[in-house]
């Protein structure tokens, strides 16, 4: 059967929630929708509670379900959701997050209405804690885009124009599989390693001002910082290794006008990164060189190139030493920025 929309929902372990979110998804008024639930082989009562959807649900025949031959996590999933949608357009939403009513309906007339590729929505993010709960809105300006290369350009401009996850866009399926565009097989940091490529592959896009997303970031979740007594070293080298696939990626991007600010928000990210790593030092095993971190902050494109750039030149210059001097000046410089910049 072929549905205009699919709305994938990659499932572990989720019990406590998937309720939730199977209600919101089910509740939405636009009516193709394929509700395609890839099972990660989690060990709790969630895919009962998805069958029991199936079976009772009057849009129980439109739930599909597809399992992993092993639990693969967050970035496999969402690669085997990609392949297996049927519909046109493709919705990725968490399986312990909720959508309202029209989040679909919204989202796609834009589409049509603008001949767009991708339509964005604003969302809630909400947290809950032991003895407390807040929200915080993160809202886009409406806005279209239907020039070449206007898109990637707004979202480089400012370093969060775009909020680096996959959920809360509508897009047009062939986008992802005319370009081969695949998901790091990571659980931290896959929205971002995978987003900030997507951009350089859209033309036409709508940024719609509606809170159509609610984003729970609850204790234990893999969006919420915990305080930890150990890290270990390599799970933060499977992320610096994801980023670092994107630098790789810039070469075919080297003629365009907006290469400097894509170059700056990779590169400040990678600064990021180190700071993290320097505020945690003490816990991660086993710790990281001077060197590793050094070598990190290289920049993947020539000297010569960064003196061509238009755009913040003497900031990119700047960053480009971090990745050149001795390991120990350019950790020690990173660190005191980091404390300037109060990220320890």
């Amino acid at each position: 059967m072929e549905y205009e929309v699919t709305i994938g929902i990659p499932v572990y372990n989720v019990g406590r929630y998937i309720r939730l979110t199977m209600d919101s998804a089910l509740a939405q008024t636009f009516p193709s929708i394929e509700f395609l639930i890839l099972d990660d082989c989690g060990t709790d009562d969630s895919m009962d509670i998805i069958r029991d959807y199936q079976q009772s649900h009057p849009r129980g025949k439109d739930i599909r379900i597809v399992r992993q031959p092993q639990n693969g996590g967050l970035g496999r999933a969402r690669n085997r959701i990609i392949d297996e949608a049927r519909g046109k357009y493709l919705y990725h939403l968490d399986a312990d997050d909720s959508i309202s009513p029209k989040t679909i309906e919204l989202l796609y007339t834009n589409i049509k209405k603008y001949g767009a590729q991708i339509a964005f929505a604003s969302s809630e993010w909400i947290y809950e804690y032991e003895d407390s709960k807040k929200a915080d809105k993160h809202l886009y300006d409406f806005h279209v885009f239907q020039e070449d290369d206007s898109f990637p350009s707004w979202v480089y401009q400012q370093y969060d124009n775009i909020q680096a996850n996959t959920w809360n866009f509508l897009i047009d399926i062939n986008v992802y599989r005319e370009n081969g565009l695949r998901h790091q097989p990571i659980n931290f940091w896959e929205d971002f390693s995978f987003t900030m490529d997507l951009p350089t592959y859209i033309t036409r896009a709508v940024l719609l001002p509606d809170i159509t997303y609610r984003y729970y970031l609850r204790k234990g979740s893999l969006s919420n910082f915990q305080a930890r007594k150990e890290i270990k070293k390599e799970e933060i080298l499977t992320t610096m290794n994801a980023i670092q696939q994107i630098k790789d990626n810039s070469e075919r991007l080297y003629g365009k006008a907006y290469f400097p600010l894509r170059m700056w928000k990779v590169m400040i990210t990678c600064f990021y990164v180190v700071s993290m790593i320097l505020r945690s030092e003490k816990i991660i095993t086993p710790p990281f060189t001077h060197r590793e971190l050094r070598d990190f902050m290289r920049y993947p494109v020539p000297f010569r190139m960064l003196l061509s750039f238009r755009q913040w030149r003497m900031r990119h210059v700047l960053l480009f030493s971090l990745g050149v001097l001795p390991p120990s000046i350019a950790v020690g410089l990173m660190r005191m920025v980091a404390r300037y910049k109060k990220l320890l």
